[in-house]
């Protein structure tokens, strides 16, 4: 069974080129209380960002949570911590079950292999056999509609191609844990409607969705609960509509 906690998780990443005065003047500001208290400095004197601080909940089968909040307050860190490519500096993250994210168009793939070795390679890393590959790529081919670029390295692909491709991959194996960032809902308007079609059936099959969006629609209709995320931190856990309400009354 799928579940997420998520225990007193803190990440920071390092301001290269901060030993410049400015950033030091920050710092000594933020330390002293008079901004915001993101900025921190390590052992090595280094200037650190906090991205997060002090976050903690869990996640059960069946639930579907939405992160909400203003750019720059870390949701998109905390997907990334979810989906395990950012280690945690503090805290813990255990996440059980198959994860499946969709959170950049380039994550997991190889430019410079074809679109169609690509989904091989994504088939051979969750262990399927070889029919199961091919049903995955036929699945894609028809999806992604890229004709012969499918057969030629993802470097040369537009923009657009890659999303399609990326999410016709990422949406091909059901996931226990769904991790969404909104950029799958880029791409021209054909595009959005087959892909609203086939991420339905992927979110209702999912045993745990999380998902960051600026759409309050998009959390109203597949979300139970919500995190309202401010500088780094929790400022609100709850009902969808409690929380959409406060965090809209504020950014009106």
């Amino acid at each position: 069974m799928a579940t997420i906690e998520v225990t007193d998780l803190a990440i920071s990443f390092p301001l290269y080129h901060g030993d410049a005065r400015s950033l030091k003047k920050t710092v000594r500001r933020s330390l002293d209380g008079k901004l915001s208290g993101r900025f921190t400095q390590d052992r090595r004197e280094r200037v650190l960002v906090q991205a997060l601080k002090g976050i903690s909940f869990s996640l059960q089968r069946g639930e579907r949570l939405g992160l909400i909040g203003g750019n720059g307050a870390g949701k998109t860190t905390l997907l990334r911590a979810l989906a395990g490519i950012y280690e945690p500096l503090e805290g813990q993250v255990l996440v059980k079950g198959r994860v499946g994210a969709l959170l950049d168009t380039s994550l997991g793939m190889n430019d410079d292999m074809s679109g169609r070795e690509n989904i091989r390679l994504r088939g051979l890393f969750h262990a399927l056999g070889e029919v199961a590959i091919q049903e995955i790529e036929r699945d894609v081919e028809t999806f992604a509609d890229l004709g012969p670029f499918l057969d030629l390295p993802i470097k040369t692909y537009s923009s657009g191609m890659r999303v399609r491709l990326a999410f016709g991959l990422a949406t091909a194996i059901m996931p226990q844990v769904l991790i969404m960032d909104e950029w799958f809902m880029a791409g021209d308007a054909s595009f959005r409607e087959r892909a609203k079609q086939r991420m339905i059936g992927l979110v209702e099959g999912a045993e745990i969705l999380v998902v960051s969006s600026h759409q309050p629609e998009i959390m109203q209709e597949w979300c139970t609960r919500l995190l309202w995320m401010d500088q780094g931190q929790v400022r609100m856990d709850g009902p969808t509509d409690d929380v959409l309400d406060a965090y809209l009354s504020t950014a009106g």
